[in-house]
């Protein structure tokens, strides 16, 4: 009898431990060889920089194309992956652009110049019809004064790591459906958000959150900003128990500290932001190489960047289950 009761105690303490072991997380695991491979592609020299406009860019977006269609991520536009739009360039920033020998010039005769870009856009269906819009911007700053401004950090960072946050979403089912756009013209304006954003066949209100990435390759101290919950404290929850060997840091988003620079406009995230949809801005504080020819392949941190795109798929992962759908 006695030993009966030890049985029973022992058992029913086993169970009561059991209940306060929590199950083990699925930790978002991404393929390291096809973020760094496309990586180096689209910020080589092929691809000219991909300036708004140029043949480079009209590359870099057939390029994207093809990686999602090769991923067999769905195109989500009835006119295929890519969506075109028209913009229009004064005289005086066609220039600036692309750069001339002025002292030759008539700067008067300069004319407005319309340009063709291009969204790249996919997407992953869901179980409900809310929309996360996942963006990075494609085009870069081209070439200017003979020297190819590669961009690897700003933005084919952002852009490849698409690829790969599609890749692990393909097969999951998630809640809501996942729209990933490399988005054209950020470099003058975001052009080619704004274009999405009043193109998009869910509409607006369909849209419960952006996650933008830009610049998220490059940080020597291990760093990446989580920016927006300045304005959206309610994003925080399902950021604050991601593990990853970087330091996930908040801010840059309060427009009352003057330690850190706001990035609330800094990026496409502003166009979600100005429609009064909310924004996750992932990215890095400025390096030596930001917006200079060194912006290459060879100076990003590979392995922190792998570790970045780990760290930013667990988070849409969490906000696809955290976020209410109705």
């Amino acid at each position: 009898m006695i030993k009966y009761f030890i049985y029973v105690l022992l058992v029913a303490t086993l169970c009561i431990s059991c209940k306060q072991i929590p199950a083990k997380k699925d930790v978002a695991s991404v393929d390291r060889e096809l973020l760094l491979s496309n990586l180096k592609t689209l910020s080589s020299d092929d691809f000219e920089g991909r300036g708004f406009g140029t043949r480079g860019n009209y590359k870099a977006q057939q390029h994207i194309a093809r990686q999602f269609k090769k991923l067999e991520i769905d195109q989500a536009l009835d006119s295929g992956y890519i969506q075109e739009f028209s913009h229009t360039i004064t005289g005086k920033r066609r220039l600036r652009m692309f750069p001339l020998d002025t002292n030759t010039l008539d700067m008067s005769k300069i004319p407005d110049t319309t340009l063709i870009g291009g969204n790249v856009v996919a997407k992953i269906k869901g179980q409900t019809d809310k929309v996360i819009v996942i963006t990075g911007h494609l085009d870069h700053l081209g070439i200017r004064n003979g020297q190819i401004y590669n961009g690897a950090d700003d933005d084919a960072s952002g852009t490849v790591a698409l690829f790969a946050i599609a890749k692990y979403f393909k097969n999951k089912n998630p809640k809501h459906t996942l729209v990933f756009a490399a988005v054209d013209a950020e470099e003058i304006g975001s052009q080619g958000c704004s274009y999405l954003l009043d193109n998009l066949p869910e509409g607006l209100e369909k849209i419960v959150l952006n996650v933008n990435m830009d610049m998220i390759a490059h940080n020597d101290s291990l760093e990446l900003y989580a920016s927006g919950l300045y304005h959206y404290p309610q994003l925080k929850k399902p950021l604050i128990d991601i593990k990853s060997p970087i330091n996930l840091l908040f801010g840059h988003d309060d427009p009352n500290n003057k330690e850190l620079d706001d990035w609330t406009y800094s990026s496409d995230h502003r166009i979600f932001h100005k429609k009064g949809i909310p924004f996750i801005y992932f990215g890095v504080e400025d390096h030596k190489d930001y917006h200079a020819p060194t912006d290459t392949f060879e100076n990003i941190n590979k392995d922190f960047y792998v570790e970045a795109v780990t760290l930013i798929t667990q988070a849409i992962e969490n906000y696809d289950k955290y976020l209410v759908t109705e």
